[in-house]
């Protein structure tokens, strides 16, 4: 399973399983829940958390940056 998510090649059942888990979590709710919702859906919400966690990881490289570059000025 560690080296699907690193690798992000994964067999049909652990992407299956990793996109429940990724759901369940950003989304606080139980994975039965993402199973029953519509593949479309499914995808829909994936783009929307790649998207939000893809801006908060520039951000906090941003903030980091900033921090690192005051701190020698």
């Amino acid at each position: 399973m560690r080296k699907a998510v690193k690798s992000g090649q994964a067999t049909p059942q652990d992407a299956s399983l990793i996109t429940v888990y990724t759901l369940a979590k950003a989304l606080a709710i139980s994975p039965l829940e993402i199973y029953k919702m519509p593949a479309k859906m499914v995808n829909d919400f994936l783009a929307v958390h790649m998207t939000i966690e893809t801006i908060k990881a520039e951000e906090m490289d941003k903030s980091f940056n900033d921090a690192k570059h005051n701190t020698r000025a």
